[in-house]
């Protein structure tokens, strides 16, 4: 459940960087820069996304400003970043067991 990202994976000029071009914006026209190794505090859409790409491994760096993602690569391309980006609104996986309406309900009382 939830709405998948529809991605277009873009080439570089520079070997070891891959962009990818989204659907929608996920900074507006502010910049987020990420890196391996050091924390990511905010809890935003693009935070959320970079700390999935990094949690992959491989990835030194990420970069996103509004809809475009600049993955930078430590060492080979990991083969599922598209699947990574693509899910990052899916919120029922297989395996997750979705709440009832009385559960949903309990919730927002």
């Amino acid at each position: 459940m939830g709405q998948p990202v529809t991605l277009i994976r873009t080439s570089s000029p520079r070997p070891g960087i891959v962009r990818f071009e989204l659907n929608r914006s996920l900074t507006g026209m502010g910049h987020a820069r990420y890196e391996a190794g050091k924390e990511i505090v905010a809890n935003d859409p693009a935070a959320e996304l970079a700390r999935r790409i990094i949690d992959r491994g491989g990835v030194s760096a990420v970069h996103i400003y509004s809809s475009m993602v600049t993955v930078h690569l430590a060492s080979d391309e990991p083969a599922d970043l598209a699947s990574v980006i693509g899910g990052l609104y899916t919120y029922y996986l297989p395996g997750v067991e979705i709440p009832s309406d009385e559960e949903l309900i309990a919730m927002v009382e």
